[in-house]
């Protein structure tokens, strides 16, 4: 089945370009963390390898031409199995003086896919026994109006929080907090607290996707670890796991990190929400992130326990085959496979994140300039798996003409 559509996809897009771990606390800090994994022992001879190399590979080529260079995309695109990288090309600026070029080392905003590391940041925490996943964040913040909210909850999706962009615009007359520059977490829990913004649902009572979840997250970190967010996140995950481009961005970074644009090229101006954090706000780079999926397969990652609870489906009161685990999207097609991801978009920044299961395989794309296209990596999955309808997808996105 697979080698009859690689064989359709090949003629196809030829004929259009003919046409054109281990240890939990390590270092100084004392924090758990994912040091301890040997990277050299993750993947077999197997995981590495795949079929029909040659036809893949010239549709990824085509793909890239047509859909990176076609739209005029910026920023990285990353395919690999296993450990070893079978796709990586960078283009566009960093920068809206087009004075540096998007590189291997270019760390890019990776928006709401920064979710699977604050997730996989608080499972290394309930691992240590430090946090339970059936706390109520009442243990955190005693002053938190809703009671029944657990941290499982905000993991998995199913708080039924308001979400922070809105109700911040709907607190009449606005409070001193929103005439700062920038807002912080503390700020968004203070708000809560003080406003007490209605619930859009119970909680644990069905998905919705909500960034204060992940921004109340980051909080716990904080309070579970006594140290800010982004050192946190250096000490439990980005250090250990040699991700040496990878940051939580700040006030400081202003100056120095990359830039968003929209479309049209222009730069994407920063607002009063772009502090906050663990909901977005991690800047890393393709080969960064690979690290971090490379790791999630080492059985070494987390115990087989919480492995597990990663990708179960959490929401299942209706019928469909999307679904969120810890952290994590999910499609769930017939007879059980998954599709693993997490999506990104602020501002001017789209992010792909597919951490395939089966095939060990990782596709990553990461662009700075504003396009839909750019989630045109994830149906790249039906090359490397049993996904007909992600290899649908891309056939039609090869198909469509470029404006």
């Amino acid at each position: 089945m697979k080698l009859r559509f690689l064989r359709i996809i090949v003629g196809i897009v030829l004929c259009s370009c003919t046409n054109k771990g281990g240890s939990l606390f390590s270092g100084a800090s004392g924090l758990p963390s994912y040091s301890g994994i040997d990277f050299d022992k993750i993947f077999s001879q197997k995981d590495n390898t795949f079929e029909h190399k040659d036809s893949i590979l010239s549709v990824l080529n085509t793909y890239y031409q047509k859909i990176w260079e076609g739209r005029h995309l910026s920023g990285g695109l990353l395919i690999a199995k296993g450990d070893n990288i079978i796709f990586e090309k960078y283009k566009g600026y960093a920068k809206d003086n087009k004075r540096e070029p998007i590189g291997r080392d270019t760390p890019m905003h990776i928006a709401s896919t920064s979710k699977t590391m604050t997730a996989m940041a608080v499972m290394k925490l309930v691992e240590a026994g430090i946090i339970n996943l059936n706390q109520a964040l009442t243990d955190y913040f005693p002053n938190f109006p809703y009671k029944k909210v657990r941290i499982i909850d905000l993991l998995t999706q199913r708080s039924g929080l308001p979400k922070y962009e809105h109700f911040v615009e709907e607190i009449k007359p606005a409070p001193k907090q929103l005439n700062k520059k920038f807002l912080t977490n503390q700020d968004i829990l203070d708000l809560m607290e003080a406003y007490k913004p209605p619930m859009v649902r119970p909680a644990n009572t069905g998905f919705m996707y909500c960034n204060t979840n992940f921004a109340l997250l980051a909080l716990i970190i904080e309070k579970a670890t006594k140290a800010p967010y982004p050192e946190a996140m250096q000490e439990i995950l980005f250090k250990p796991l040699g991700m040496s481009h990878t940051f939580v961005f700040q006030e400081k970074d202003i100056p120095t990190a990359a830039q968003s644009f929209y479309a049209s090229g222009k730069r994407c101006p920063l607002d009063r929400l772009d502090l906050i954090y663990g909901d977005k706000n991690i800047y890393t780079t393709p080969r960064d992130l690979l690290r971090f999926s490379q790791a999630m397969y080492s059985p070494k990652f987390l115990n087989e326990e919480l492995r597990k609870k990663i990708f179960i489906p959490y929401s299942n009161e209706k019928k469909g085959i999307r679904n969120y685990g810890i952290g994590f999207r999910m499609k769930i097609y017939d007879g059980g496979r998954k599709l693993v991801y997490h999506n990104g978009w602020w501002h001017g920044t789209n992010s792909v994140f597919v951490h395939m299961l089966e095939s060990k395989t990782t596709i990553i794309a990461i662009g700075n300039k504003f396009s839909k296209s750019i989630y045109t990596a994830e149906e790249l999955s039906g090359l490397f798996g049993d996904y007909p309808e992600e290899r649908e997808a891309l056939l039609l996105a090869l198909k469509e003409k470029n404006d």
